[in-house]
């Protein structure tokens, strides 16, 4: 346990995560609801849009006019998903958006190829036509990924060595363009995960990459999430994506059911029961919480948010 960190900062992708995985519409109104009430529970980071395919992804056909309706709040910053130079483009021209560099690769070709039409090599080319936009544009670096590292659905385990080879190919790939990436993610994209092959990655990773600072981003398809994420605070990972009541899920991923990341309340609950520091009004992510399950019209996968914190019992007990 020495290696827990005494605060962690939470990465809220709830407005992203779940407007594309969503079946039915949802009012550009409600979505900018959702992000403006999530920017006063003391969340640093959020998601707010996805600019991707409409076609494909039609939850987020209103990316645009989500952006420009939402408050920005001082010391919020809004961030959003882009999977080509079109995407990222449509990011800067809404000027509202506090724009980070990221990039990512793929373990799994197979998941690649439906989740964006593209081979390894085609993935590889994207990396660097992506960084020398970042280059021209002056963007820095902020994050850079492997995709399904810890097991795919439709190729099975994915080897450790791959994983790691492909982190020794992304950061190659930064060093071209000598942008090193603040952080480095480790995505369980189609939840595969357990707390046995977090520790065990996330372990190997650390010892041949001492100096990187790593994230987890984590899927709770098989319940999962929350445990995975309490075995990355073991190994002294400080860095989450989470999304709000458990919203959302990859489209791509070939779950029968929901499919979305570790719970944000769940997990500020779990920080906290711990000693662990996250700077969220936890009653407040709550609120927001039963809200998002208003606005999707069908109860989400979140506990924390059905139980409530201990601190009022805590109160009343005494």
């Amino acid at each position: 346990m020495s290696d827990l960190p005494t605060s962690v900062q939470i990465n809220e992708e709830g407005p992203r995560e779940g407007f594309q995985f969503e079946k039915g519409p949802i009012p550009t109104a409600r979505k900018i609801a959702l992000i403006d009430a999530l920017s006063e529970t003391g969340i640093t980071q959020i998601q707010a849009a996805s600019f991707v395919n409409p076609a494909r992804v039609p939850g987020w056909a209103d990316a645009e006019a989500v952006v420009a309706g939402f408050t920005r709040k001082p010391g919020v910053d809004y961030t959003a998903l882009w999977l080509n130079l079109q995407g990222l483009k449509r990011a800067i021209a809404t000027g509202r958006l506090d724009i980070k560099g990221s990039f990512s690769l793929t373990a799994s070709e197979t998941f690649l190829k439906r989740n964006q039409q593209r081979s390894l090599e085609d993935n590889i080319r994207a990396a660097h036509e992506t960084l020398r936009m970042y280059k021209d544009l002056n963007i820095p670096l902020e994050r850079a990924g492997i995709m399904a590292a810890f097991g795919c659905n439709f190729e099975g385990e994915i080897p450790h060595q791959r994983v790691l080879d492909m982190i020794a190919a992304l950061l190659e790939i930064a060093a071209e363009h000598g942008t090193p990436p603040r952080v480095l993610s480790l995505a369980d994209t189609m939840a595969w995960a357990t707390p046995q092959s977090v520790r065990a990655l996330v372990g190997k990773v650390r010892n041949r990459y001492p100096d990187l600072t790593l994230s987890l981003h984590l899927h709770d398809t098989r319940g999962m999430g929350i445990a995975n994420a309490y075995a990355g605070l073991e190994m002294g990972v400080r860095i989450y994506d989470a999304t709000v009541a458990g919203l959302g899920g990859c489209p791509f991923a070939a779950h029968k059911g929901a499919a979305g990341n570790v719970c944000t309340e769940d997990l500020v609950f779990l920080c906290e029961e711990m000693g662990i520091a996250t700077g969220i009004d936890l009653d407040k992510l709550i609120e927001v919480a039963q809200l998002a399950e208003d606005i999707v019209g069908h109860p989400l996968p979140g506990a924390v948010k059905m139980g409530g914190s201990l601190r009022a019992l805590r109160a009343r007990a005494h």
